[in-house]
């Protein structure tokens, strides 16, 4: 497992307290891990909880059709990566 960065585990804290994810800490999101499926276990329903709480925390817009959105939701990593290219 590699080490977060330090907007990766802003990011993984910002997922932590937007799911209330009681059973994981934030420190323990790896940032390679997949989000969804056999990684962290998140559901279509988790995504929109995280991009409203990505709007509310940066007020990046994150569009479902946009297939670059669809990208960003693989890791931790690539989350991150989105909101700091995107956020104003």
């Amino acid at each position: 497992m590699s080490a977060q960065t330090p907007a990766q585990a802003e990011m993984a804290k910002l997922l932590v307290d937007a799911l209330n994810l009681e059973d994981i800490a934030a420190e323990d999101i790896a940032p390679d891990e997949s989000l969804f499926g056999d990684g962290l276990g998140l559901d279509s329903i988790d995504a929109l909880e995280i991009a409203l709480a990505i709007s509310q925390q940066y007020g990046v817009q994150m569009q479902a059709e946009d297939s670059s959105t669809r990208n960003a939701f693989s890791t931790l990593a690539s989350l991150t990566d989105f909101v700091q290219t995107h956020k104003k």
